[in-house]
């Protein structure tokens, strides 16, 4: 059976704080398990009121202290944010506290904003038109420009980093990383040895959104990839391809490994279900428009809101793919993401305003997924 995972955002919703959304990722982290999903990702966001994942360190070290089996780690410590060093460090920490059960997924994301900020902007790409392939919509890639001038953007990065300093190339950040945790790191005659952290029994990962760097890096290197269909749905084909394409293996993998993440959001019934993601289109919106995720609407309070034209085009890639309805209908959508594809695992993430509806959410979808492979298993040449 595909195993299933969990990425949170650790989510604030419109009434509620920072501390209710820390308490509810634990309650959540300990549903997931007792479901049966594989991993417990935590992501990096800063400046938003909405999501309360500044310190996915911070967090995933409580999970894996409020768990026991799930594999818990980052969706994605960004590589523009910190020290190859100091991420080693704070992972090989974690490792030791909780051995043989974190991940450590990295991304490039505020490191993009870096390079984007001492270069002209680029012109913008010819629109593609939405398509589906085998059933899976790719829908027609966004305007990411606006989102990048963002002034609250910028002064995150600035507040980021020390004044002056530059993230390295992604690829020398990556290659740091695995000689660090591997103890061949050499500068300038000198070995350097981070303890904790050299020998951890950490999972290294790579997440991208693209066939870009973050695609190629991991497969070159051998490591494992995260494509994210939640993020960037027009461009998840592209970057899966350009990392089987560009694998070798390495003592970490033989063979690709691809984790492909989509948003979603189940109930008892369809109508239910779209009333819980109805809010989904605002709150995406506000992080596009670069404001920062807002704490996440009330269904009323999406429904009061009047939309322009522009606006809606902004998100529409998103709401579009996000799979809403009925558990056997959610679960239909991931089958058909699995397959077309190719994917060996799949990352859900899932944000309602109230966290029963969350947990509810996830905890129908692992059932409704379990069901779906053994019917699948018992009809399968051969079975019985």
């Amino acid at each position: 059976m595909t195993p299933l995972s969990v990425l949170d955002l650790a989510p604030v919703p419109a009434g509620g704080t920072a501390r209710d959304a820390v308490r509810d990722v634990l309650d959540l982290a300990r549903r997931a398990e007792a479901a049966g999903y594989h991993r417990y990702w935590l992501a990096e966001h800063h400046l938003s009121p909405g999501v309360a994942s500044a310190a996915p360190q911070v967090l995933i070290g409580a999970v894996a202290a409020a768990t026991s089996r799930i594999r818990v780690g980052s969706g994605a410590v960004q590589t523009g944010h910190w020290t190859p060093l100091a991420i080693v460090e704070q992972f090989g920490t974690l490792d030791a506290l909780h051995p043989g059960r974190i991940d450590l997924g990295v991304g490039r994301s505020g490191q993009k904003r870096q390079e984007a900020a001492g270069r002209a902007a680029a012109p913008p790409r010819p629109a593609r038109e939405a398509t589906f392939v085998d059933g899976l919509l790719i829908p027609t890639p966004y305007d990411t420009s606006r989102a990048a001038r963002s002034p609250r953007l910028l002064l995150q990065d600035s507040l980021l980093r020390q004044a002056g300093a530059r993230a390295p190339r992604f690829t020398d950040a990556i290659d740091e990383v695995t000689a660090l945790l591997d103890g061949t790191l050499q500068r300038d005659g000198v070995d350097a040895h981070a303890n904790p952290g050299e020998g951890a029994s950490l999972a290294l990962w790579i997440l991208g959104s693209s066939g870009g760097e973050s695609a190629r890096v991991a497969g070159e290197r051998g490591l494992p990839f995260a494509a994210n269909y939640h993020v960037a749905p027009a461009s998840v084909l592209e970057a899966v391809d350009a990392y089987r394409a560009a694998f070798r293996p390495s003592a970490a993998l033989e063979e690709p490994y691809v984790l492909v993440s989509a948003d979603v959001v189940a109930a008892p019934t369809e109508a239910e279900a779209r009333e819980l993601a109805s809010p989904y289109a605002l709150w995406v919106h506000s992080i596009r428009a670069g404001d920062g995720a807002i704490p996440f609407p009330t269904p009323e309070q999406a429904a009061a809101h009047e939309w322009r034209p522009e606006d809606l085009d902004l998100v529409a890639d998103r709401v579009e793919t996000q799979f809403v309805g009925t558990p056997e209908a959610v679960v239909a959508g991931l089958e058909t993401l699995r397959r077309v594809t190719g994917a060996d695992e799949l990352l859900l993430t899932t944000i309602t305003h109230d966290h029963a509806d969350r947990v509810r959410s996830f905890e129908l979808i692992a059932e409704a997924w379990t069901r779906s492979s053994e019917r699948t298993s018992a009809n399968a040449p051969g079975a019985g």
